[in-house]
């Protein structure tokens, strides 16, 4: 018997398996219009670091509690 949990969402950070306690709503304004949103998740230690690549390439980004 396994002893793995399982999440139903995990973070979306390469290589991450945790547990997403973050949902990471962007879009790029160059291809998406205004109603196009994508969606990361992202756990507690990497909200962070998805955020900040978003918003260093300057796609708006929101992040709220999942």
């Amino acid at each position: 018997m396994s002893t793995e949990t399982v999440f139903d969402l995990v973070c979306s950070a390469r290589g991450c398996r945790n547990e997403a306690l973050w949902a990471l709503q962007w879009r790029n304004p160059r291809i998406h219009s205004v109603d196009r949103l994508k969606t990361w998740t992202a756990c507690d230690k990497h909200r962070e670091q998805l955020r900040s690549f978003l918003v260093s390439r300057g796609f708006p980004v929101e992040v709220a509690n999942l």
